[in-house]
């Protein structure tokens, strides 16, 4: 049976989610990967165990996370059944909806009908009462918002989460699901986009919404992937990496000669911070008040480096223009 370790807080840095009453820890864990009907339960224990002794209270799921899709929502069930219920309380365990998960119509995308039967799907396949947070996963622009946000309220006024947020929604349509959420007398806690020293695409606008609105934010694919680690600087792919994965996200054709070249000059720039690509480039996203980054990981011994990314988070000036000078 698993013990936590006592020590578990003493080190991991915990940010307030916007202007609400929770924290969450810096660098936060995501199930997307490697918590499939092909991965290794002994593994997925041994890195959801590592995790919570270094103070990752926040484990991030998902209705379709596997493969196939539910399967990482059931072996997360398993491992709270067998060694994490003492420990429910302390952990923020959050799913979402939103990508298609059953035939017909209403089995994908935003209505109240998926969203209100896909979380109580999710319950069942956790063993839980309540989820922490619920997700919409992404904007529907076939339903219309005020729906979409009216089963966010419902789920929160039903007890089946304590918290709601949005997943991958631009400046616009957040600000919108904001209004709409406030008007029915519901906070919303969070949005999840994607973000890296690859990917800006937050910094148009959206940002400013979150914080305007008091709204916090967690940056899924802060590593791109992968692609900010040491994986892939000598260009070639490694057999167990996500690109060589048939039911990877990351497609090999995209690591291209030009990628290798700007990976290896962010590599340089990490060596001279003491710090390996990884580490810097979770660094890096978190520099702007953001809440938490997720993290993905096939090994207990990549949460364990990554978290040492709280070691140095600081960039001095000239640090910033050489990153931001990598195209």
């Amino acid at each position: 049976m698993y013990k936590a370790n006592d020590s578990r807080y003493s080190t991991m840095k915990y940010n307030r989610c916007g202007k609400s009453g929770v924290k969450l820890p810096a660098v936060s864990l995501g199930l997307w990967h490697n918590f499939g009907g092909v991965d290794v339960f002994d593994n997925m224990k041994n890195m959801v165990f590592t995790a919570f002794d270094l103070g990752i209270t926040h484990f991030d799921l998902a209705n379709n996370y596997g493969p196939p899709p539910g399967v990482a929502e059931e072996n997360f069930g398993r491992i709270l059944a067998s060694d994490f219920k003492p420990y429910r309380d302390e952990m923020i365990i959050s799913s979402k909806a939103g990508y298609y998960m059953w035939p017909g119509p209403y089995g994908d995308l935003g209505s109240k009908k998926y969203l209100t039967a896909s979380l109580d799907q999710s319950l069942i396949r956790m063993g839980l009462d309540y989820v922490d947070v619920f997700y919409s996963h992404r904007f529907d622009p076939e339903t219309p918002l005020e729906e979409t946000m009216d089963a966010l309220a419902s789920i929160v006024r039903s007890g089946k989460a304590l918290y709601v947020g949005i997943s991958s929604y631009d400046a616009v349509q957040s600000k919108t699901a904001i209004d709409l959420l406030k008007g029915m007398g519901v906070h919303c806690l969070i949005n999840q986009p994607s973000y890296s020293i690859l990917n800006r695409w937050i910094e148009d606008g959206l940002t400013d919404v979150l914080d305007e609105e008091g709204i916090g934010s967690i940056a899924f694919c802060p590593l791109a992937q992968g692609l900010l680690t040491s994986r892939y600087l000598d260009g070639s792919i490694p057999v167990d990496s996500r690109a060589a994965k048939a039911h990877g996200a990351l497609e090999s054709g995209s690591i291209t000669s030009d990628l290798i070249v700007n990976l290896n000059k962010l590599n340089d720039i990490a060596k001279n911070r003491g710090q390996t690509l990884a580490q810097m480039s979770l660094a890096w996203v978190l520099r702007n008040n953001l809440t938490s980054a997720l993290i993905g990981a096939s090994s207990a011994a990549q949460i364990i480096e990554n978290v040492k990314a709280l070691d140095n988070l600081k960039f001095s000036n000239d640090e910033l223009i050489a990153i931001n000078s990598v195209k």
